[in-house]
């Protein structure tokens, strides 16, 4: 496995980040223990959940099934960098959701319950919240980096302006501020590279995308055509306004002799405004199949192939769409 720097920090993580979303909804508990026991065996050492996660509205499910792991010991929580996130809806009651300090403080304190731990390495703000003011949010994740509970805070889906705006707040009180976004971003979904991508980079945030093969669609839907959620309606309308991109993304890959899966993650590797693609498995197998990506190196021929197949933006604003 290979490591990078999390942005601007000394902070080191694993070039692939496990992603959780499917434990307890697609993969067991005996599964999801397996698949976080074979990701330590293989290196991977950042691993990404949310207090959403788990199919059952309130209850943190997925958070849940990490704490009974953690609880096993073994080293495991020592050696797992933990990232988690507050905003989504916990509940039908006032402030269960959102970025309060009432809930930050509330939530945070939940999700360390059901972690079994003492401190999140990662506390990342799901979404943008455009209804209380950054002195509230940095104020209540101040409060939490000073009393160990957090060590470092990200932001996810946020666009390139309000990151802008989070970490000239955070600067103002002699903050750290954000350290990580976590964008959807993959080769059929390039928007971020016209702002967030170089807001990222222009202020040191390690950028983790999710969805890195489009919820499976990069990972050979045409070759697979049938298998697991690709049988799903929306699977299938996109396959039909795709079907074109994907025929000769599936073709070039069979060229390069690589898995379409492979080469969509090695594209995102290849950027170096990425720090670690999340990846989703629900199997051992699709875990273990996620580590060729990291050893594939594609040359500037293939990525240039790869832009004319999965057009960008056209670069960085405003030059994409002015001069």
């Amino acid at each position: 496995m290979q490591y990078a720097h999390l942005g601007r920090t000394g902070l080191e993580v694993s070039r692939l980040c496990l992603g959780t979303m499917n434990f307890g909804r697609l993969a067991t508990e005996a599964e999801s223990f397996a698949i976080m026991d074979r990701a330590l065996e293989l290196g991977i050492n950042f691993f990404d959940t949310a207090n959403v996660y788990g199919g059952k509205s309130g209850e943190g499910i997925t958070e849940q099934i990490i704490g009974r792991w953690f609880a096993q010991g073994g080293g495991r929580r020592e050696k797992v960098v933990l990232a988690t996130k507050v905003f989504g809806d916990m509940g039908d009651w006032p402030n269960e959701k959102r970025l309060s300090a009432y809930h930050i403080r509330r939530a945070s304190e939940e999700s360390l319950r059901r972690l079994q731990t003492d401190h999140i390495d990662l506390y990342q703000m799901h979404h943008v919240d455009r209804a209380t003011p950054w002195d509230e949010i940095w104020q209540a994740m101040e409060q939490l980096v000073t009393a160990g509970k957090v060590v470092y805070v990200g932001s996810s889906n946020f666009p390139g302006w309000q990151i802008a705006q989070a970490q000239g707040e955070a600067g103002a009180r002699n903050f750290l501020g954000l350290v990580s976004e976590q964008s959807k971003y993959n080769l059929a979904a390039r928007t971020i590279e016209l702002e967030v991508a170089p807001a990222c980079r222009a202020l040191g945030l390690g950028l983790i995308p999710w969805s890195p093969l489009a919820g499976g669609m990069l990972a050979g839907a045409l070759e697979k055509n049938g298998e697991g959620r690709r049988t799903g309606d929306s699977a299938r309308a996109y396959v039909t306004k795709h079907r074109a991109q994907l025929e000769a993304y599936e073709a070039l890959c069979k060229e390069l002799g690589q898995r379409p899966a492979d080469v969509g993650l090695a594209w995102l590797l290849a950027n170096p405004a990425v720090t670690a693609p999340i990846i989703g498995p629900r199997t051992l197998a699709q875990l273990e199949g996620s580590l060729q990506a990291v050893e594939l190196e594609l040359s500037a021929e293939t990525l240039q192939k790869l832009d004319e197949i999965w057009p960008g933006p056209g670069g960085e604003a405003p030059e994409a769409y002015a001069w």
